[in-house]
């Protein structure tokens, strides 16, 4: 009696305790994406005007944030390889990074052979503008530099320089670190050249595709500027297309733009494209939302009834996110 007494005890406990902890990891994770509101009209978004869904689900929005002037991170990548005519946009590029509102942190870097080394001035993310524009240089122009602009976009993000020395956010229980909103803008060709034949008809490369989830689950929307690669016919070619394609699909997956479109032409000036990126920034938004945490990713779907008003967002999300504190 007594034995069987035991064993009914200790099986409630071992019940109650399996329970227990199989509630603790079904508990939604706070997580967070970026919103960017595009309207022709200022707007001063605020929770109530988005709407999200999470795998088709509307869930409520904990919070709806603003980023404060020079709160963001901003990784400028440039892809070696790039024609050097390029370097007509020098003096544009060194005021883009300066004219940003100060405590803007920046990065300079150079897509080399599947990875990214930095410019020539701080090695990592400075508040110092000025140095910051100081490590730009023209590109070497050695055609196919960058090995594929998404190999050194996946290893970036997945490596964000500076991650290691910011603390754990212990109320949003994330396994990321705390951080500024993460921004990076790519000048590239975006053709892939490890996928093949860049035909219109071989457009889905499995390197593109994971370089978005890598920014996806790192929560950095990507932004680009077409410019030709010194390895490639400059007009018009299948080339062209296949890059601007994958920059599209990038750009689409992960909330950011693809800035400048064409049927192979560089463009005039970077100028416009630049301030139209600055600004891509200043519409942006921290959406704080909860998501379960038994799936590696969820897909993500925003809506607003502000007039006039589009929303980017990226297409899917890991939960437990964190992109700004």
């Amino acid at each position: 009696m007594t034995r069987s007494l035991l064993a009914l005890t200790l099986l409630a406990a071992t019940t109650a305790t399996t329970t227990t902890a199989a509630h603790a990891q079904e508990a939604p994770a706070t997580t967070q994406a970026l919103v960017a509101f595009d309207s022709k009209a200022p707007v001063n978004p605020t929770a109530k005007d988005l709407t999200i869904k999470i795998d088709n689900r509307v869930t409520p929005l904990i919070n709806l944030a603003a980023i404060p002037p020079g709160g963001a991170q901003v990784a400028l990548l440039m892809d070696d390889g790039l024609r050097t005519s390029v370097a007509r946009e020098m003096n544009n590029l060194r005021a883009f990074i300066t004219s940003f509102p100060a405590g803007t942190e920046v990065f300079v870097g150079y897509m080399q052979n599947g990875t990214v080394f930095p410019g020539t001035g701080a090695s990592g993310f400075t508040s110092d503008l000025a140095a910051a524009a100081q490590g730009l240089r023209i590109p070497s122009g050695i055609p196919g530099s960058s090995a594929s602009p998404y190999f050194c976009l996946s290893e970036f993000v997945k490596n964000w320089p500076g991650q290691a020395e910011n603390q754990i956010n212990p109320v949003q229980r994330s396994e990321g670190p705390v951080h500024k909103p993460r921004f990076v803008l790519m000048i590239t060709n975006g053709v892939d050249p490890y996928n093949g034949s860049t035909s219109p008809l071989n457009q889905n490369s499995p390197y593109v595709d994971a370089s978005v989830t890598d920014a996806q689950r790192a929560g950095v929307p990507v932004y680009s500027i077409y410019f030709s690669d010194a390895g490639f016919a400059r007009s018009r070619s299948s080339a062209s297309f296949s890059g601007q394609n994958y920059l599209s699909q990038l750009a689409e997956g992960t909330g950011g733009l693809s800035l400048y479109q064409s049927t192979g032409q560089n463009p005039v000036s970077m100028e416009p494209y630049l301030k139209q990126f600055q600004e891509a920034i200043a519409r942006t938004y921290v959406a704080t939302f909860p998501v379960d945490t038994n799936k590696k990713l969820v897909s993500l779907r925003t809506s607003t009834d502000l007039p006039k008003t589009k929303l980017r967002a990226p297409s899917q999300v890991r939960p437990g996110t964190v992109v700004a504190n």
